[in-house]
């Protein structure tokens, strides 16, 4: 059974339980705190020398870090990974998409803004470029969702997945998303589909083990 190291509030760590939620996979889940460092005790590093959350054992002492990397691990041969190459080729190119031009600055201003107590003292001198990297990734994606249901292949995929994560909290860190209508729809339509679980929700104390 696949151990999931995360963090209850972590968009990357959601986006690693959303997967195996939509796959009903079962999985162990190992909360690490990284605000207070969890992540950074020598136990941990040596699982993964990042000291970054999530983290996905895949097989006893085998690691597998980087968001979506484990996303693309978990899709293979499910729905959630297109059946053609150009499909998979598209997926991919939403998912590296996500990881340089809506994580680093929605995402960063996830973080600082909401998880941070004083996050956003802290980081006064790089809000407005968050904002504004951070729109522009938001007009690119509505710009696509305007004629798409989805990111690639017609479907729900790990693409979507990838996206959703931090974009389904960007209201919480300042962005006003009222005039991103196909995001809105889409957002939507991601939380309508079966086995959809939102951040907050949590494995039950009967389906998870305590970490020996």
């Amino acid at each position: 059974m696949y151990k999931l190291y995360s963090m209850q509030r972590s968009g990357n760590s959601y986006k690693a339980r959303l997967a195996l939620a939509f796959l009903n996979t079962p999985y162990r889940a190992v909360e690490v705190d990284i605000l207070t460092g969890e992540s950074r005790t020598p136990d941990f590093l040596a699982k993964n020398p990042s000291g970054q959350v999530p983290l996905l054992e895949v097989e006893d002492g085998r690691y597998l870090a980087e968001s979506n990397a484990i996303l693309w691990y978990l899709a293979n041969d499910t729905h959630l990974r297109p059946e053609s190459r150009i499909g998979r080729a598209e997926a991919l190119q939403w998912m590296f998409f996500e990881q340089h031009a809506l994580e680093p600055n929605i995402g960063a201003a996830y973080f600082w803004l909401v998880l941070v107590r004083g996050g956003r003292e802290l980081q006064t001198h790089a809000l407005d470029d968050w904002m504004e990297r951070g729109y522009a990734a938001l007009q690119v994606m509505e710009n696509h969702l305007k004629t798409h249901d989805y990111f690639a292949a017609g479907q729900l995929t790990v693409a979507d997945i990838a996206l959703y994560g931090y974009t389904h909290v960007a209201e919480q860190c300042d962005f006003d998303l009222a005039t991103f209508p196909a995001i809105r729809a889409w957002l939507r339509r991601v939380e309508q589909t079966p086995g959809f679980v939102s951040m907050e929700w949590r494995l039950a104390a009967a389906d998870n083990e305590a970490e020996a």
